[in-house]
Parts: structure tokens; sequence; C-alpha cells
């Protein structure tokens, strides 16, 4: 190879190693950073955002009854041949002989313009009772958005804790490969000098080999945590994050049972949006019965006509007072009543349920919470006790006491335990969350 090629083939691995570590930026990132940006780029809270939108032009829509109407209109029309026949016309010539009263002016357009204006006095409470009913929607609607920024807070913290313990594993795992890879060294040169027999030279080297593959589906595991976190982020799947190992010491509070429940039924947002949409069915029948009354309005109106050679009408200026009342309400059935009196019934059914449900979750959650704090205690002590037996096997090992396999026995039975650790401190701090989440206050 000439010196100009080895030169280029140096330029290209130094330029496709500059491409490849620009490509893959790594980000520092928080749990509360965390659930900030998973919020703000969260497309089922957009939805909700556009649901409150809508509630809010709601409002604007029962508000716009209350207020007057003003319409316009106005025609050019052209005719054909129309026959005009003026009575008052006919009357008046009588006395002036025949011919002058057969003659009837040619009309072939006519001009005509009105304006209408309506005010409402009095509709049986409708326009009122819209009003309030829209108000009651808007607010579950912001209540139900409130829920499901809880609930997606808790499912970002969920891979969070997911990416945390695949790179502990990880982290674990390189470490414990790293001493296999030292131990597999020193026993080749006992083997070389006669000290162990290669057969147990190789069993230390088929446990590396099973670390390698260890290593190889936990760093699988990583990536996949890695891109599931930066798909709910919205961050480039390309993004290596740098978890904060901080939030595993977010322990349960020791608070009783009937603590959580009372905070529970005070800010979960769905039994709140639940509470308002039967305040707004409430009014939905009020408005339905308001239907058996008349309506009354303030009206007025302006004509302009005219009709060349025939008609002009100006300064046509009305004003009064209309009644409308629609007699089929005496003898057809009001079904939007009975729509709005269902939906009160099944609001009620729907609210009883979900407490009953929130109790039963709010109970499973505080003793998985409960007993997940525990097994970090077990697990620690079990992690203890893993050290001391491998500690005290490598001894006998060193003094010809014990076989290879109590060894290497004594050292996966401590890998194990190191991970139990850090997954039950993770899981602890998870299943506290997922108890907050449950009790509706994990992001407020």
């Amino acid at each position: 190879m000439s010196l100009k090629t080895k030169a280029l083939w140096f330029l290209s691995a130094a330029f496709f190693s500059c491409v490849n570590v620009t490509a893959q930026e790594v980000r520092k990132i928080t749990l509360e950073e965390a659930l900030q940006l998973g919020i703000a780029n969260s497309n089922n809270l957009k939805i909700d955002d556009a649901k409150i939108a809508e509630a809010e032009a709601a409002i604007a829509e029962a508000k716009n009854r209350q207020l007057p109407d003003l319409k316009i209109s106005g025609s050019y029309l052209r005719l054909t041949n129309a026959n005009i026949d003026l009575k008052t016309a006919r009357q008046s010539s009588e006395g002036e002989g025949t011919s002058q009263a057969s003659k009837s002016p040619k009309v072939n357009q006519a001009v005509y313009g009105m304006a209408n204006f309506s005010l409402p006095l009095f509709a049986g409470g409708r326009i009122k009772y819209g009003i309030e009913s829209s108000r009651y929607l808007l607010e579950a609607a912001n209540l139900n958005a409130g829920k499901d920024r809880n609930a997606i807070a808790y499912n970002i913290s969920q891979a969070y804790v997911n990416l945390f313990k695949a790179v502990q594993a990880v982290k674990v795992i390189k470490e414990n490969l790293l001493a296999s890879q030292q131990r597999d060294a020193d026993f080749l040169n006992k083997e070389n000098n006669g000290i162990i027999a290669r057969n147990d030279r190789l069993k230390a080297q088929l446990q590396t080999s099973d670390i390698e593959l260890q290593l190889l589906e936990t760093e699988n595991a990583l990536n996949i945590a890695n891109v599931n976190m930066n798909l709910l982020l919205g961050l480039p799947e390309t993004t290596v994050l740098e978890v904060d190992a901080a939030f595993a010491g977010q322990q349960m509070e020791d608070r009783s049972y009937a603590d959580y429940e009372q905070l529970a039924l005070q800010n979960r947002k769905d039994v709140q949006a639940i509470d308002f949409q039967q305040k707004a069915a409430v009014l939905s029948t009020k408005a339905a019965k308001a239907e058996n009354y008349p309506t009354l309005a303030l009206t007025g109106g302006y004509v302009a006509a005219d009709i060349p050679k025939v008609l002009t009408v100006t300064n046509a200026v009305n004003a009064g007072i209309g009644v409308q009342y629609n007699l089929a309400n005496l003898w057809k059935s009001n079904a939007v009543l009975k729509q709005s009196k269902a939906r009160e019934t099944q609001l009620s059914a729907t609210q009883a349920m979900l407490v009953d449900e929130i109790r039963l979750n709010l109970n499973k959650d505080y003793q998985n919470a409960f007993v997940a704090k525990k097994k970090i205690e077990v697990y620690e002590k079990v992690q203890d006790q893993a050290t001391e037996n491998y500690r005290i096997t490598k001894n006998k090992f060193d003094n010809n006491l014990v076989t290879i396999t109590d060894l290497l026995e004594a050292n996966v039975t401590l890998l194990s335990a190191k991970i139990n650790v850090l997954n039950a401190r993770a899981d602890a701090a998870l299943a506290y969350r997922k108890l907050l989440e449950t009790t509706g206050v994990l992001y407020q």
C-alpha cells in the first residue's frame, strides 16, 4: 500500500468517525426535565388543547344567542310582461272614462331592500342555561387534560426507569466482564505454570463468554429503551440520553392508606371532570324543559322598494315585540328532555364506578409501593452476603480449598445481587410514582 493510499484511508476513517460522533448527540437529562419535555411534545395533550379550544368556542357560541340579530337583504328583479292591476287607480279613474282606466303601466323590473332586527328578551332560560352548561364543559375539558398530563407523566417516568435500569445493568456487566477477563489471564498463567488444570481455565472462559452474551443482550435492551425515550420526548432517535440516578432516592412517604385515599378523592381530575359534566347535564335538563315556554323578542325593521312607474316605498320603519310559541309541544314528546335525564343518570353511575375503581387501584398501588420499598432492604442484605461469600470463596480457591465451579457460582451470585439492588431501587421509585399517579398528584 502506497503512502498516498494510506493517507487517504486514514483521512476517510477519521472523517467517518467524526460523522458518527456528531450524529449521536449525548444529552444529560433529569427526570423532571424529561417530564417537562415529554409533556410539551405530547400529541395526546395537543388533542386535549384542541378540545379545550373547542369548548371555549362553544361558550362564545352560547353567548352569541343573547346578542341581537341584524339581517339585511335586497334584490333586483327583471320581469316579463307583468300584469299590473292597481285597484286604487281603477276606482279613481272610473269617472274619467273607460279608455284611461284601462291603461296600466308596463313593468319589467323591480328593486327592494329589507333590514330586520331582533333582540331576545325571554327564552325560558335556554340561553342562560346554555352559557352556564358550556362553562362547565370547559372546566371538564381542562380537568381531562390534567388527568392526561398525570398519566403521561407516569408513562415518561416508566420509560426513564427502564432506561436507567438498562444503563446500570450494562455498567455492572461491563465491570464483571473486565474482572472475568482479568481472571482468565491469571488462570492462563497458572495453567502454564502447572498450578491449575486446563479444564478449570476453560470453565472460567466459558463464564466470560456467557457474560459477553449478557452484555450484548443488555446493550440491545439499552438501545431500545433509549429510542423509546427519545420518541416520548420528541428528540432525534440518535440522541444518547444520560439519566440521573438521583430519582432512585425518592421513596414512598410514611403515610397511611387513608391519607392517600383522601388525597385521591380530592385531586383526581377525572372525578372532578365528571362532576362538572353532571352540572352541565342538569342545566341541559333545565334547557330542555324551557322548550315548553314561548319566546319573546324585541323586533324592528326597515323596508324600501321601487317598482318603476308603479310604486316607490321609503322610510318604512317598523318596531314592536314578537312572540313565538310552537304549539306542537302540546302533543309532541320532549325527547331532548328524556335524553338529558338519561345522561344525568349515566354520569352519576359512571362517577360511582370510577370512585370504586380508584379505591381498588389505589389499594393495589399502595401495597406495591410498600413492598417495593421493603425489597430494597432485603436485596441490599443479599448483596452484602453475596459480597462476603465471594470474598471467602476466593480466599478458599486461592488456597485450593474449593473448586473453580464454586468460585464461578459465587461470582454469578454477586453479579445478580448487584443488579437486583439497582433494579429494586428503581422499581421502588417507580412504584411510588405510580401511587402518586393513581392519587392524581404526580404532575400538578
